[in-house]
């Protein structure tokens, strides 16, 4: 196993910074996903430490030495690239096989070898096949098994498992953790879909514009956003977002929605008349009786079952559009006049301007008279 170590590290491509003074430190065996969007830095990166392209500035130390400069082939690395990158002359086995042929392994060692992997990602009817016979989806676990044949103490993965199926994605989802556990690999995991950041790091890191707003656990991350945006990206349905201006009276702050008043019971007074945005989380949400305190009038819009969920479109009396999610089976109004129930010690509450959460610190700021 191996540590990982980024040091304010920085890429440009003429003009455009790709990645902005970034700094990561994993821990020997850990899993920290890099989840963004599309152009967020996060191929580049994997590629830098590599060792496919150097930094413009910055440090990356495996193991706690210094290879920034260290050959690719030196580095011990492991890494399964977005666009497979497979030999196309040689099969599929053979293609799996090129770390250890590298390191000279017996020819028995390494048909084990090969033969384990495959079996493991259900590749292994293919192993004669070349890259021009393979489907996409095969050409990806292909790399991605070649990447784990030869164990190496760091594993760069580039999403993976984009071009496979759905069903063997859920499945590749519960194997991975075990298989790279078993591996003791330290592993950096690159993925668009917050579901697989989530079933499959330790930690994720969130990336936007080079840097890395936000670093926690799966948890952290989904249930104290450090932004708007971040909140927006992990959630199925996406999480509901509504302008509010907070309030106080004797019973402490509160928000208006339809004229109906949330309490808001962890938030300070030193939000009081300023512009937020207030977070709720779809399945937070619940349809209520009419006459129970607080419930909220709403139109029903439409109804939409997903299989272990349905997703209820509602509006507001002020045309505002609210997502409500509750388990398949559970009954709901499906059309007309109905009622919500708000419970805003499960809400979040971001600056507009800024789109920040503001955390119980920024609070504490506040109050003390310092620049939130």
């Amino acid at each position: 196993m191996a540590t990982l170590e980024l040091k304010n590290i920085t890429k440009r491509f003429k003009t455009h910074v790709v990645l902005d003074d970034l700094s990561l430190s994993l821990k020997d065996g850990e899993r920290l996903v890099l989840f963004g969007p599309s152009g967020s830095g996060k191929t580049v990166l994997l590629r830098l430490i590599a060792g496919v392209i150097d930094p413009d500035q910055g440090k990356i130390l495996i193991g706690g030495e210094d290879v920034t400069d260290l050959d690719a082939e030196y580095r011990g690395i492991g890494m399964a690239f977005q666009n497979f990158a497979l030999f196309p002359h040689m099969t599929a086995f053979d293609n799996i096989a090129t770390p250890l042929t590298a390191r000279r392994e017996k020819q028995g060692a390494i048909k084990a070898g090969v033969e384990a992997v495959a079996k493991l990602l259900k590749i292994d009817h293919v192993l004669s096949h070349h890259p021009k016979q393979l489907s996409n989806g095969q050409k990806q676990r292909t790399a991605l098994a070649r990447a784990l044949a030869g164990q190496p103490p760091v594993l760069l993965l580039d999403d993976p498992l984009r071009n496979v199926d759905a069903k063997l994605r859920f499945e590749m989802r519960l194997e991975l953790p075990r298989l790279l556990a078993k591996q003791g690999a330290t592993v950096l995991y690159v993925t668009q879909d917050y579901k697989e950041a989530m079933a499959l790091g330790d930690r994720i890191a969130v990336m936007a514009g080079g840097r890395v707003s936000q670093l926690g656990t799966p948890d952290e991350i989904y249930n104290s956003p450090a932004n708007i945006e971040i909140a927006r990206l992990f959630g199925d349905p996406t999480i509901n977002l509504l302008e509010v201006t907070p309030k106080k009276d004797g019973a402490g702050v509160y928000v208006e929605l339809s004229d109906v008043r949330v309490a808001l019971p962890h938030v300070a007074e030193s939000v009081v008349g300023r512009a937020c945005v207030i977070g709720l989380r779809p399945e937070t949400l619940g349809f209520a009786d009419g006459g129970v305190k607080g419930a909220i009038p709403v139109e029903v819009e439409a109804e939409t079952p997903l299989n272990e969920k349905t997703v209820t479109l509602v509006r507001t009396l002020r045309g505002r559009e609210i997502l409500v999610s509750r388990p398949a089976g559970t009954p709901g109004p499906t059309s007309g006049a109905a009622f919500i129930r708000v419970d805003g010690s499960h809400a979040f509450l971001f600056d507009k301007e800024s789109g920040a959460r503001i955390s119980d610190h920024d609070l504490h700021r506040m109050r003390k008279g310092e620049a939130a």
